[in-house]
């Protein structure tokens, strides 16, 4: 990964501390790259697939199959790709649009993300065909990654709920600013496909089974001190069609879902419709964890101590409104130029997790990782020490090519005489306008990864 535009983020403001973010982030992002994570675990010799710690024997498996969505799949596809080679009977993964990348064993389809589209919904129905053909004597690899819902889109089977519904409460949820579990919540109960459906429908057969996952959630955490070691299951759902309703009811949504939706979660309700998979425990499955948001604030740490900083990690479970957040890391930094606590400059203060944005007003261009930023702008505004950067892992921050925002003490000073209203901007969810015009947005190449957002803030450098 590469940040496209350094000389431009390096011409104005606090040089050092922007310099010393963008080393430190670009560390963080290369430890969780998934196309190297699958490279390292998996090998090919005298006829033994070695994955891990797990070992198959090649005479013994008929076929092997690829399959996968999300917005870090890209990568994994790439390396299994080369590794698997003509072993692989059939593959197919979905990515986000303008990530496909030519691949000779495996179809790479493209989807619409956050919001399905009808190539999520085709690409879906692809993936359902291809996975009737599985048996008992085959392997199946299973890429998973942040996005993977959107662009694996396909209305429950039988369900009466149509692409467009989905479409519709994909929408409403994305503009409540729920966290993305509580959206996965809902989401899982009306598909076809997450919630560990997919993999119970493959498993059904005793096929055995392979998951790689990049968790987006940061609730979610690397079960294994080694990459190497899998854990025995497969992407269990531990949440519930009452914890579907409840999303839905807490943020006022309830009576705007579509009818369709409702009466199917009703019946879950019910009983009369069965719940997501709960259990794979009886079943070969084993699933290895690519990286976290706690690796790559770890490898970040680790760079920190390199370059002879004291460093901090605050969190990696950052929630909350994203302007909201930014002002909360603000406060912490004040108080570390100003009194050396919790930690004495100069130091890096790292983050990690998934604030989000409502949509009550405005509708203008931005993302989590802009809006957090410039909060946090406001608040160090004078500043001669503090910097930071925030980013969205996967290098695209919402609905945007935007990776995320670079702020320091001069951000809202430069702004002013530009005449850019950042308060206003804030008001209408306009942040990419302010990022744009002082040449502070982040742009990156494709990063092969996506484990939540990462915050970097330099103090006293």
């Amino acid at each position: 990964m590469s940040i496209l535009n350094k000389d431009a983020l390096l011409s104005h403001g606090n040089f050092k501390g922007r310099e010393i973010a963008i080393d430190i982030a670009m560390h963080a992002i290369k430890a969780v790259n998934t196309y190297d994570g699958v490279r390292r675990i998996i090998n090919i010799a005298n006829n033994k697939l070695k994955v891990g710690i797990l070992s198959y024997d090649l005479s013994e498996i008929k076929n092997i199959f690829v399959f996968g969505a999300g917005k870090a799949t890209m990568g994994q596809a790439r390396a299994l790709d080369e590794i698997l080679g003509d072993r692989i009977k059939k593959g197919i993964v979905i990515v986000k649009k303008g990530q496909r990348q030519r691949l000779r064993n495996i179809d790479v389809e493209e989807g619409g993300h956050p919001v399905p589209d009808e190539g999520s919904f085709r690409s879906a129905g692809k993936i359902l065909k291809a996975c009737q053909s599985v048996s008992r004597q085959d392997l199946v690899f299973f890429c998973d990654s942040g996005g993977s819902t959107a662009l694996m889109s396909h209305p429950a089977e039988g369900s009466g709920i149509s692409f467009e519904d989905e479409r519709t409460i994909t929408h409403l949820l994305l503009m409540s600013g729920a966290p993305i579990y509580e959206m996965n919540a809902v989401r899982r109960h009306i598909t076809a496909m997450k919630g560990g459906k997919l993999q119970q429908r493959i498993l059904s057969k005793g096929t055995k089974m392979i998951n790689f996952v990049v968790p987006d959630a940061p609730r979610i955490f690397n079960p294994s001190p080694s990459l190497a070691i899998p854990r025995q299951g497969g992407w269990e759902d531990h949440t519930t069609f009452q914890d579907a309703v409840d999303v839905l009811r807490r943020y006022d949504l309830w009576t705007r879902t579509p009818v369709s939706i409702r009466k199917h979660l009703k019946k879950g309700l019910e009983g009369t419709i069965p719940e997501t998979p709960k259990d794979f425990t009886r079943m070969e499955v084993h699933t290895f964890t690519l990286g976290s948001i706690d690796t790559a604030c770890m490898a970040a740490e680790k760079r920190v101590v390199e370059l002879g900083f004291n460093s901090m990690i605050l969190s990696t479970v950052l929630e909350g409104e994203s302007r909201e957040a930014g002002i909360a890391l603000a406060s912490v930094a004040r108080e570390v130029e100003g009194h050396g606590r919790p930690v004495k400059p100069p130091c890096v203060l790292i983050s990690g997790g998934e604030t989000t944005v409502s949509l009550e007003m405005g509708s203008g261009e931005g993302g989590p990782s802009q809006e957090l930023a410039l909060g946090f702008a406001i608040k160090i505004s004078g500043s001669k020490n503090i910097t930071c950067l925030a980013i969205d892992t996967d290098g695209n921050d919402g609905p945007t090519d935007i990776a995320g925002g670079l702020v320091d003490g001069y951000t809202m000073k430069r702004a002013r005489e530009r005449g850019i209203d950042v308060f206003e901007s804030l008001k209408n969810h306009n942040s990419s306008h302010v990022f744009k015009q002082l040449r502070d947005a982040v742009y990156t190449d494709y990063t092969d990864t996506n484990v939540c957002d990462l915050n970097i803030v330099v103090i006293g450098a």
